[in-house]
């Protein structure tokens, strides 16, 4: 263990790694709960199709990208709410149309397959030092925004009509929260990949929903869940030298697992204790 932090590049993905952990594990609650998990699928393939783009101008890939996925952001839902499209339609419309051209433009260049893989697939390797600036900045702002708006993300999550007729701007925080999941895709494709990002979006919000109920307590054992899977998964693909996102997104599925039989032990224990009553 000693040995993997005297890398600077284990450090760097360390430090963006557990921000880019706590920003999808508190937005995928909202996500989970809105119906909407799979919108982290669809960005991620956005973000690839501009980080294409950039890398095949010589431009800064996440300069470009994170613009551009919250503007992909803003159509997706404008989309679904106007009824035209369903949440799951404009999703995949989306996110196959942005894949398409994102391999398209890479046809048109050769040489650059390295970078294309860890757009792809992800890799520790691929955090610069700007990276890492740019995304503690954005991180730490994505965690600010959340934690301030708290009451107003948990009325919207939870009944729009109700919050609507409250006098919460219903809308604008729809847009926020889909803002904070476009920064926070973007931020973690270097690392994750665009094929495995929405992950760190779904699975530890499952994981705690199976043995919490309230709202609170499912953000924060989800934080932990999706911090303490990052790094149980940069040390496994440290000490194997596997991919750094597939370890992650399998020890996520491994505690989902663990999560869900602990939920169906507490399930037959409850059972058991009504009947003997």
């Amino acid at each position: 263990m000693l040995e993997m932090f005297s890398y600077p590049f284990i450090i760097r993905a360390l430090v963006v790694g557990v921000l880019v952990s706590l920003c999808s594990a508190l937005l995928g609650v909202n996500l989970v709960l809105k119906r909407y998990s799979m919108i982290g699928d669809g960005l991620s393939h956005v973000a690839f199709s501009a980080m294409a783009v950039a890398t095949v101008m010589n431009w800064a890939p996440l300069t470009v990208a994170i613009p551009v996925v919250i503007a992909a952001s803003y159509i997706l839902l404008r989309f679904s709410s106007s009824g035209r499209l369903s949440g799951d339609s404009a999703i995949a419309l989306l996110s196959t149309g942005a894949l398409a051209v994102g391999i398209f433009i890479i046809s048109m260049r050769s040489g650059i397959n390295t970078d294309i893989n860890n757009y792809m697939f992800g890799s520790v390797l691929a955090i610069s030092k700007s990276d890492v600036t740019l995304s503690v900045v954005l991180s730490l702002a994505v965690l600010a925004l959340y934690v301030v708006f708290y009451n107003k993300i948990f009325a919207v999550t939870f009944d729009e009509p109700f919050a609507r007729a409250t006098g919460i701007r219903v809308d604008f925080y729809n847009m926020l929260i889909a803002v904070l999941t476009a920064v926070t895709i973007v931020l973690g494709m270097r690392m994750i990949g665009a094929l495995l990002i929405s992950s760190l979006i779904i699975f530890p919000a499952m994981s705690s929903m199976r043995v919490f109920k309230c709202f609170r307590n499912v953000v924060i054992c989800s934080a932990v869940i999706s911090v303490f899977c990052f790094l149980s998964g940069l040390t496994v693909s440290y000490e194997y030298s596997a991919p750094t996102g597939a370890s992650v997104v399998i020890i996520n599925i491994a505690v989902f697992a663990a999560f869900c039989a602990a939920d169906f032990v507490r399930g037959k224990i409850g059972i058991r204790n009504e009947k003997s009553e």
